[in-house]
């Protein structure tokens, strides 16, 4: 459910996001076409989505994979017939990146052996508490209907928040960062498209004719507008004088600005620049200790999440043990 006072991400998004305080629209659809962005929940989805994920059961000295298990070839092969489990955790992850959350619902047999998982995104489906505070998820169905899931039907993933159920959401708190890149961006295609660098006042000694006035102005646009006419020199008749005013991108430190909004994109991601195709800072020296730091500290908190949340959502509590 949303409402007016306390709307609901996908509300927002239908328009057309949060503004930024540079000016840009963020929301999850801008979010991602800013490369920066992209690359980082690429990436981490990716590798995530990538590695071999097994169940395992104890035995007396140490572990061995426990291939007979109803999950194994659900978690380790196929989610459902129409997902491999690559491509589930990798909707999953990209979910968890870009809102907060990753669902996905858990389908049983009669034996209550776990045969199937579907991921839901994260804007079909809502978290909510009964009277008697009981949890259950609210999912919305493309028919416009919706249906309740309770907790042994969820696979929940939360990101990070402050409360257990209720992550931050990704986009809303890197919004600056990402509408500034937004804005950067779109500095830089309007400088090009426009030609910006013959825009300023054009000075006429006397007065001008309407039909002159026209004659003019299409001949100049037609002449020195646009990206193929750029760095043109521009003849000017009847003493009319050119005053430029737009400053070039290195005066407005565009290049500059695009440039850190990587840094800042891939510090909010914690993922290394180097990984996102920036090599600005890296060397032979640094750049296999940042892949080791990828692994430990990017990485791992995420693979403990996940284990731990399939540990407690898909395990029996005996099988936890």
């Amino acid at each position: 459910v949303s409402t007016l006072s306390h709307p609901r991400r996908w509300l927002i998004d239908m328009f057309g996001g949060s503004k930024s305080k540079a000016g840009a629209e963020v929301s999850i659809d801008t979010a991602v076409k800013v490369t920066a962005v992209f690359a980082c929940v690429r990436l981490l989805a990716q590798t995530l989505a990538s590695l071999p994920l097994h169940t395992y059961k104890r035995i007396e000295k140490g572990k061995e994979r426990a291939t007979e298990h109803s999950l194994y070839p659900v978690l380790h092969d196929l989610f459902n017939p129409e997902c491999t489990s690559y491509m589930g955790r990798l909707i999953m992850m990209l979910n968890l990146l870009l809102t907060g959350h990753a669902f996905a619902e858990v389908v049983r047999n009669n034996a209550g052996d776990i045969k199937e998982l579907w991921p839901i995104p994260t804007s079909k489906m809502s978290v909510q508490r009964n009277e008697k505070g009981r949890l259950y998820y609210r999912v919305y169905l493309l028919d416009g209907s919706t249906k309740i899931l309770y907790p042994p039907q969820v696979l929940h993933i939360p990101w990070a928040g402050l409360e257990n159920l209720i992550s931050f959401e990704p986009v809303v708190l890197a919004r600056e960062a990402i509408g500034l890149s937004i804005a950067a961006e779109e500095f830089g295609s309007k400088f090009f498209e426009e030609g910006a660098n013959a825009s300023g006042i054009a000075e006429y000694p006397g007065r001008i004719s309407d039909e002159a006035y026209d004659r003019v102005k299409k001949s100049f646009n037609e002449k020195y507008t646009g990206l193929s006419k750029t760095q043109r020199v521009m003849f000017l008749e009847e003493g009319l004088k050119f005053h430029k005013l737009t400053i070039n991108p290195n005066e407005a430190q565009a290049v500059e600005t695009r440039k850190f909004q990587v840094i800042e994109i891939a510090r909010f991601f914690n993922v290394p620049p180097h990984l996102i195709m920036d090599l600005e800072r890296a060397t032979f020296s640094n750049i296999e200790h940042q892949d080791i730091s990828y692994v430990k500290y990017s990485l791992r908190p995420y693979l403990v999440c996940w284990e731990q949340e399939m540990l407690r959502s898909l395990f029996l509590p005996f099988e936890r043990r």
